[in-house]
Formats: C-alpha cells, structure tokens, sequence
C-alpha cells in the first residue's frame, strides 16, 4: 500500500513538473489581457447596481455607511442609495495592451509544445 502511496506522489509531481507554462498559455494570457486593454479603452465608467453598491459599502466602507446603505436597501429606497461608479484611468488600457504585448512576444521566443 504504501509504494502504491508513493508512486502516485512521483507521478503527480512528475505532472506538475511537466505541466509548467508553456507557449500556449502565454498566448493565452496575452490574448485576455489584450481584450481587457480593450474593454478599458473603450468604456470610460462604470455605474454599480445597488446590489454591488451595497456589497462593496458593507465590505469597503465605513460602518456608518454600510449601516446607512443596508437600511436603505431593505426599506426599499434603491433609488435612494448612491451608486458606486467607477472611472478607469486612460492609462490603464494602454497598460494592459503593453503587458500583453509583452507576454505574446515572448510566447514567441518559446519552443513549441510537443
């Protein structure tokens, strides 16, 4: 039992060795992070529904404030409740198109995968 044991634990380690990051997955990951880039370029704000605005009240804010924005949600005053919203830096995009440049330049340089 206890090689058994043994012998399933070299061969998971030997997966993890084997399954290391590979040109694929840089790729990948340039891919999304280029869609992102995009998504940050193209959408200057972000408006929270009040169930975000709450979340983020009770997580982030002050007591007095998640106190304040639960009350008002259970009473039904989501009208009343201040939406959170979220405006992206113009910077940000371009962040994310040079680090996905990056990563996809170097998926490049890598081996292909047999």
């Amino acid at each position: 039992m206890t090689h058994r044991v043994t012998g399933r634990k070299q061969a998971n380690e030997r997966l993890a060795v084997e399954m290391g990051f590979n040109r694929n997955h840089f790729f990948l990951i340039g891919i999304f992070l280029l869609l992102v880039g995009l998504q940050f370029r193209l959408i200057e704000r972000v408006v929270l529904n009040p169930e975000s605005t709450l979340f983020l009240a009770q997580h982030m804010g002050s007591e007095t404030d998640a106190t304040t924005a639960e009350v008002l949600h259970k009473a039904g005053f989501d009208a009343a409740l201040p939406r959170k919203e979220f405006i992206s830096p113009r910077w940000c995009g371009w962040a994310f198109y040079a680090v996905a440049a990056a990563l996809m330049l170097h998926c490049l340089m890598l081996p292909r995968p047999s």
